[in-house]
């Protein structure tokens, strides 16, 4: 290791061994020192404060149960890590080790950060996909069938590596289709967000645009380790192939690789080639199947032509012969044309019997006249014996009612009844209003002779007439009406010379 007096140029002070450094000079050296002593390091330990920066860059705490020490990932290494660090991650990272002069702080610059061990890894990737799972992005009922020649083809994969070129070549040799490539990053950290977007911006095409919308899509990537295929292990890329409203196969790694995306896909192929096989058929096979359709289609024509012309033949020797038909015809159209020609005659013959059945029926007005007497002294003799029977009826009921009367009971029901009546006419009298004018009240009528039953229905001047028992008196409305005193008062006590109404 350098000393750092050898590297700056000390200036001696008297009465001191030791030379003067800068702040900067000894932030230089010590700067130096580590990056010398530390050039590549490998350090295990969890993720603390993750916190990614808007120029891309990561920053970030490393720590274990004793010690932390502060990392940074460049933007450049960044985009090509492959897995996005989380906080609570136990990782492993290589880099080197370095000081940050102006907070006299040292960290250390990540290069590469790879999970502490398989087993974390795949447990990492076994909780997301129980988490997905729950929500039911991984139902059956959720796949959708693979068309069966698709007329577009949507690849999402990188356009510089060998699985576009596979994919290609065996769509060519089975049923060439028009491919549209999205060219994507398969590794790195910003992978999962260009193939979630390359997802979305598929189905985000018209059907009628100067770029068609596929009819299937492959998302594509050849074989890795499980760091490098972490990308499609993403919740980013998941969900956007269960969003996908375009069928989906999957093919990422080999056959033994399994990554979340294959459960969320409408289908999953072993490898990339295994899509294009899966995505398209084989044209010389789909004619044959085609040739051999076409020769079932025309032997089964052909039979059931021979079993409906054996159907016909068979009727027609059921059928009677057409000339033999055709004459019996002829026959029946002569009798009705000999019918026809006799039919007015006929006619005529039957209206002249049933007019004359009709004539023997009718009577003569002498007939006519000695039955309706006939009838009439009949009904007179009915009347008579009726009148009879009613007259003997009431007779009899009149005898019955006379015999419980005798004339005593007679003049006492008269005795009663005239007492009844007197004393009707008495009561009569005593309610007639002449009674009450006698006992001194007397009757208002005014001009036109009606009764006036208010005072306050008199205007001032107005001429009344007062009828008394023994005659009328004219007066005239001299002053306002007085209201009547309240009830239970004085003045409603009668006077001493003035009788009462009743």
């Amino acid at each position: 290791m350098n000393d750092p007096d050898s590297l700056t140029n000390p200036r001696q002070q008297p009465g001191h061994n030791l030379g003067e450094v800068s702040v900067s000079e000894l932030a230089q050296a010590i700067k130096r020192t580590l990056e010398g002593s530390f050039d590549r390091v490998r350090v295990r330990g969890e993720i603390s404060g993750f916190k990614r920066a808007t120029s891309g860059h990561l920053y970030m705490m490393l720590k274990d149960e004793n010690a932390a020490i502060k990392a940074v990932c460049w933007r450049t290494t960044a985009i090509r890590l492959g897995m996005a660090p989380e906080d609570g991650m136990e990782v492993i990272v290589t880099g080197r080790l370095t000081s940050y002069a102006e907070r006299s702080e040292y960290q250390l610059v990540i290069e590469r950060i790879e999970l502490a061990g398989i087993g974390a890894l795949l447990k990492m990737i076994e909780e997301r996909r129980k988490k997905l799972a729950a929500e039911g992005l991984f139902e059956p009922s959720r796949k959708r069938k693979l068309p069966v020649l698709p007329a577009v083809i949507g690849v999402v994969t990188s356009p510089t590596g060998a699985v576009i070129r596979d994919i290609l070549h065996r769509i060519s040799d089975r049923f060439p289709r028009r491919v549209l490539v999205w060219p994507v990053l398969v590794q790195g950290e910003d992978a999962a967000r260009q193939v979630a977007a390359a997802i979305r911006g598929f189905n985000a095409l018209s059907p009628d645009g100067a770029v068609p919308r596929p009819d299937l899509l492959i998302v594509a990537r050849g074989g890795g380790s499980i760091e490098d295929l972490m990308p499609f292990n993403e919740e980013i890329v998941v969900r956007a192939a269960a969003e996908s409203a375009i069928p989906l196969i999957s093919a990422v790694g080999h056959e033994t690789d399994t990554t979340l995306i294959d459960f969320a896909s409408d289908r999953r192929a072993p490898t990339p080639t295994a899509a294009a096989e899966m995505a398209v058929p084989v044209r010389a096979d789909l004619l044959n199947e085609t040739g051999h359709c076409a020769q079932r289609l025309f032997a089964a024509l052909t039979r059931s032509m021979n079993e409906w012309r054996l159907t016909i033949e068979g009727l027609g020797r059921g059928l009677p012969d057409p000339v033999r038909l055709l004459q019996e015809r002829t026959q029946q159209l002569d009798q009705c044309a000999e019918r026809w020609l006799h039919l007015p005659q006929t006619m005529f013959a039957r209206r002249r019997d049933f007019v004359a059945n009709l004539a023997a029926r009718l009577k003569t007005p002498a007939e006519q006249i000695a039955a309706a007497g006939a009838a009439l002294n009949l009904e007179a003799v009915h009347l008579k014996t009726a009148i009879r029977h009613a007259v003997e009826r009431q007779d009899r009921a009149l005898e019955r009612a006379s015999a419980g009367f005798t004339p005593r009971t007679v003049t006492s029901l008269i005795e009663r009844q005239a007492h009844a009546l007197e004393s009707l006419g008495r009561l009569l009298e005593s309610y007639s209003y002449d009674q009450v004018l006698k006992r001194g009240f007397a009757l208002v009528r005014n001009a036109a002779g009606e009764p006036v039953l208010a005072a306050t229905a008199v205007p001032v001047g107005e001429r009344l007439r007062l009828q008394f028992h023994d005659g009328e008196v004219g007066v005239t409305a001299a002053g306002q009406p007085v209201s009547a005193p309240k009830r239970g008062s004085g003045a409603t006590k009668t006077a001493p010379d003035q009788g009462s109404l009743l």
